[in-house]
C-alpha cells in the first residue's frame, strides 16, 4: 500500500514531520496549517519588511517573491542576507512540511525539496547585524501544472520481504529529468547498507521504473522505510509530481536457492546455513530453465498452468519469474527427479520438498538457476541481481551510490567506499550474472 503526505492513497506510513528552525539552526518549519494573505505585491525575489528599517540593517532577499502567482516548485525556496546573519526562517503551509539548511556563513538557506504544486507559502525570515534586526515576510503560490506524473509501488505497508527485495517505483509518464526525481528519493534503514538506484526506461509495468539494490542482499531483520519527495519535481518538461510518496517493509530471515540444472539438485539456505538438498526436475531441452539470479515474486496453492497439450491445478507454486517459471509440486514427475529435465521451464519438486519451501517463501526471496544453456532476459521478473554491482551503479541518473541508515540516505562517489566483503551465495549473487540479459 502507497501513502502520500498531502494527498492521501492509502493508509498513511507514519514518517514524522519535520521540526521549526530555531534561531541559527541549519532548518525550518512548515506548519501544515498556516495560511498567508498575500501583502502587496513586491517583485520577484523580494519580501516585505516589517518596521521601518534602519539604512545599514541586514537586507534580506526571499525567492519566490511576495506576490507571486506561477512559482516555479522544482526551484523551491531561497532567503539571502547581506549586511548580517540569518537567525530565523520559517515557512507556513498547508501542504508538506518544508525542511532546509542554513549556509556554514549564516547568510543563505535553502529548502531541501521542492515545494507543493498549486500551494500557498508564506515565508518569514529575520537577519540581524551591526545595523540592527530586519524581519522579512513572502508570500507566493505555486504554479498548477497543466501536465503531472504520479508515481506507484507494489511494496506492501510493513509487509515482510526476502533479502534480495529492491524498492520498485512505476512513473505514470515518461521520466526524462531522471536525475532530478533520483535526488528526491531517501532512504531510511534500521542497518546501515549501501545500494544504488537503477533506471528502467521503458519497463514491462510503466512508461518508466527505477529501482533502489543494496549492493549485497539485505541484512536480514532490516526495516526500510524510502519517502519520494516528489510534488513539485519537473521529471519532463513541464511534467510535475503532484504526491509524495512514502512506504516502510521489512526483510525478514535469509532464504536462498540455488538450482543446478545439470546436477538435477537445489540447495536451500536458511539464515546462512544449508537446511535442505533436494531432487529437481528442470525444463526439458529447448524449455530449459534459464540461467540467472531472481527473485520470488509470488505464490499461490494452486496455479492454474496452461500451455501447449496440458492445463493443469499445480500445487504449492512460487512464482520468479513473469513468463511463468515456478518452484513447484511435480508429483507426476517425482521419478524423474534428481536424475533428468522434464518440465516446461519449471522447477519440479516432490509435494513434501515443494510444500516446505513454499511455506517459508515470502516476495524477494534470491533463487539463482545455474547449469542451463538458455540465459535469463532481463525484466521477465524482477532480475536486478543479474547485474555486477558496476553494472548497476551505471543505471543510476547521477552515477552515485546511496549510503542509507537509520538518519535517512545520502549520495556518495563509488570510489570512496570500501569494498565489499559479502560472499556469494549467500550474502550476495553469484558472479556471472550480469551475462544473462
Amino acid at each position: 500500500m502507497v501513502t502520500t503526505r498531502g494527498r492521501r492513497v492509502s493508509r498513511p506510513a507514519g514518517l514524522a514531520a519535520v521540526a521549526a528552525l530555531a534561531l541559527l539552526a541549519a532548518g525550518c518549519t512548515g506548519s501544515g496549517h498556516g495560511t498567508s494573505q498575500a501583502s502587496p505585491a513586491a517583485p520577484t525575489g523580494t519580501g516585505t519588511t516589517s518596521g521601518s528599517p534602519a539604512a545599514n540593517a541586514p537586507r534580506v532577499t526571499i525567492t519566490p517573491g511576495n506576490g507571486a502567482k506561477d512559482a516555479d516548485p522544482s526551484a523551491g525556496i531561497t532567503v539571502t542576507a547581506a549586511g548580517g546573519t540569518l537567525t530565523h526562517v520559517g515557512v507556513s503551509t498547508s501542504g508538506d512540511p518544508v525542511s532546509g539548511g542554513l549556509s556554514q556563513a549564516g547568510t543563505v538557506w535553502r529548502s531541501q525539496w521542492a515545494l507543493d504544486v498549486s500551494q500557498a507559502y508564506t515565508v518569514t525570515a529575520t537577519a540581524s547585524g551591526p545595523g540592527g534586526t530586519v524581519t522579512v515576510t513572502s508570500a507566493f503560490r505555486t504554479l498548477t501544472p497543466s501536465q503531472t506524473f504520479r508515481t506507484y509501488t507494489p511494496l506492501g505497508y510493513r509487509a515482510t520481504y526476502g533479502v534480495g527485495m529492491p524498492i520498485i517505483l512505476y512513473f505514470s509518464q515518461r521520466i526524462t529529468d531522471k536525475a532530478a526525481v533520483e535526488r528526491a528519493l531517501q532512504v531510511t534503514t534500521s542497518t546501515p547498507v549501501v545500494g544504488a538506484w537503477y533506471w528502467d526506461d521503458p519497463c514491462n509495468m510503466a512508461p518508466t521504473c527505477v529501482y533502489f539494490r543494496p549492493r549485497d542482499y539485505w541484512p536480514a531483520g532490516t526495516t526500510v522505510s524510502f519517502t519520494g519527495h516528489l510534488n513539485g519535481v519537473q521529471g519532463a518538461p513541464g511534467v510535475y509530481g503532484y504526491h509524495t510518496l512514502t512506504q516502510t517493509f521489512s526483510i525478514g530471515a535469509s532464504l536462498i536457492a540455488i538450482g543446478n540444472t545439470s546436477t538435477h539438485r537445489t540447495q536451500i539456505y536458511y539464515n546462512g546455513k544449508l537446511r535442505y538438498d533436494w531432487p529437481i526436475s528442470s525444463g526439458r531441452p529447448g524449455d530449459d530453465t534459464p540461467d540467472g539470479s531472481y527473485l520470488t515474486i509470488e505464490k499461490a496453492n494452486p496455479v492454474q498452468m496452461t500451455g501447449p497439450g496440458y492445463s493443469i491445478s499445480v500445487p504449492w507454486s512460487v512464482r520468479f519469474t513473469w513468463s511463468g517459471d515456478y518452484y513447484h509440486d511435480a508429483y507426476w514427475s517425482v521419478g524423474q527427479q534428481g536424475f533428468e529435465n522434464v518440465s516446461h521451464g519449471c522447477v519440479n519438486l516432490s509435494p513434501a520438498d515443494a510444500e516446505t519451501y513454499y511455506n517459508m517463501a515470502v516476495p524477494g526471496d534470491p533463487i539463482t538457476i545455474v547449469g542451463s544453456p538458455r540465459g535469463g532476459i532481463w525484466d521477465n521478473g524482477w532480475t536486478q541481481w543479474f547485474l555486477s554491482w558496476p553494472r548497476y551503479l551505471a543505471g543510476s541518473a547521477l552515477h552515485q551510490a546511496v549510503q542509507a541508515g537509520p538518519d535517512g540516505s545520502t549520495f556518495v562517489n563509488p570510489a570512496t567506499l570500501p569494498a565489499s566483503t559479502a560472499s556469494a551465495p549467500l550474502q550476495t549473487a553469484p558472479s556471472g550474472n550480469d551475462g544473462a540479459r
